[in-house]
């Protein structure tokens, strides 16, 4: 998926593709925009985690593009000032900042649903206003 955005691409940092850092910075900013840090930070913990588990695609972009695994659509960066926050966490997150704030989390959600899938998944964290759970198989924080 390409989205329109009236941010400037991030630039690539030593180790981080602009691509990943593009797609990590979109899914931050589209999803999880009016979180703190903190709960950005989860988020991107989420995506990290997926692209290391091996029933998820293995590059943040194939992660973050999944069907139906994201709720946003196709849209405009129209806050500047939140993408730029979301790209620095993204990263800092692409960097090799510790996970250890969802302890392994491989989905998350809103309060606002409930998801079948959570009751088949272990509950780890409650970050701001996402809830975070992760499977049955336990991946190794950094």
């Amino acid at each position: 998926m390409t989205y329109k955005t009236s941010a400037a691409a991030p630039a690539a940092t030593p180790n981080v593709s602009n691509t990943d850092l593009q797609c990590l910075s979109e899914a931050l900013y589209f999803e999880a925009r009016g979180e703190g840090s903190q709960g950005q930070r989860a988020v991107a913990e989420v995506i990290l985690n997926r692209v290391d588990h091996p029933r998820f695609p293995k590059t943040v972009c194939g992660v973050v593009n999944q069907s139906g695994q994201f709720t946003y659509k196709k849209g405009r960066i129209r806050e500047r000032g939140a993408y730029a926050r979301a790209q620095q966490i993204a990263k800092a997150a692409l960097q090799g900042a510790p996970r250890n704030l969802t302890d392994g989390a491989t989905y998350f959600h809103t309060p606002a649903v409930k998801p079948k899938w959570s009751r088949k998944f272990e509950r780890t964290a409650r970050i701001g206003s996402h809830i975070f759970y992760r499977s049955e198989q336990r991946l190794a924080s950094n």
